[in-house]
């Protein structure tokens, strides 16, 4: 009954209109407002501030600079394997394994589609027909800032306007296709190990998402936009930041068919941290 009546209250909240006064509050710079804030949050959440480059939470100009904190450069070391995909956030893994049939596991019953995660090209989807994917969901208490499992060369950016339902086991066990209904941006780049696509997904109280070469994208004006970048294009090595939650959600990250296997230790609810092995990349001879 209470999940009943919670999935019902996730339905019938105006989710972007608490998510965007939820980002008013945290940018506020007030002392006597964010300090009490970042406090209990830290408290609440057992946040550990060891690693941060500033350890005094509230030293930060707002809720959402410590929120999207800097680590110290050795908390995240990146696994040294060369055929290493790396892990591109702190968090737990929702789930994992092989694309079929068009189509992502979600939780048990639930499934969603690649097309409508992607923003509805088929051209971008069928690159990942039968290939890999990876959710990582990132909880409050997490690093909040998303790094390259590999390098790559961004070759689109798409903005998909969408709900704004909480991120869950209990929502991914009952809303159907949840990442791809909520708001979200896809980076698609080329890397050595074909193309990859990194999806950021938006979430209730989830007030905006930052790249690192575009800045804020969301919320912009609620409209379906993309990009090619073109001789533009940002190269980003492996490991390196790409992009930030301001009050966190999920990442997900797909591979085309025959080249990328996971690591077999990984399962739904599987902790992980950033730069950790999650796979390997494979050469299409493999």
């Amino acid at each position: 009954m209470r999940d009943r009546l919670f999935i019902t209250s996730q339905y019938l909240l105006p989710q972007h209109l608490l998510s965007r006064l939820a980002g008013g509050l945290a940018n506020c710079t007030w002392s006597w407002v964010k300090n009490p804030f970042i406090n209990w949050f830290v408290k609440r959440y057992q946040v550990d501030m060891s690693q941060a480059v500033e350890p005094n939470p509230t030293a930060y100009r707002c809720f959402n600079d410590f929120f999207t904190r800097a680590l110290l450069p050795d908390a995240r070391p990146l696994d040294e394997g060369e055929a290493s995909i790396l892990c591109p956030a702190d968090g737990a893994i929702s789930q994992l394994g092989k694309i079929e049939h068009g189509r992502i596991f979600q939780a048990k019953g639930q499934s969603f589609s690649v097309l409508e995660l992607l923003g509805g090209n088929p051209a971008h989807a069928e690159q990942f027909q039968g290939g890999e994917f990876a959710t990582v969901y990132l909880s409050p208490s997490d690093y909040h800032r998303v790094h390259m499992p590999l390098g790559g060369t961004l070759r689109d950016m798409i903005y998909v306007p969408g709900k704004l339902f909480s991120v869950n086991q209990t929502t991914a066990e009952n809303v159907p296709e949840l990442f791809a209904r909520n708001e979200r941006v896809v980076c698609l780049f080329d890397t050595d190990a074909g193309p990859m696509a990194v999806v950021l997904v938006g979430a209730m109280i989830v007030a905006s998402v930052e790249t690192v070469w575009a800045g804020l994208v969301a919320p912009p004006q609620r409209q379906l936009r993309s990009e090619s970048y073109g001789h533009r294009a940002p190269e980003l090595e492996r490991g390196a930041e790409m992009g930030r939650f301001k009050l966190g959600s999920t990442a997900i990250v797909l591979f085309a068919p025959g080249r990328a296997r996971w690591d077999e230790h990984l399962a739904a609810g599987s902790l992980v941290r950033m730069g950790q092995k999650m796979g390997e990349r494979l050469s299409p001879a493999d």
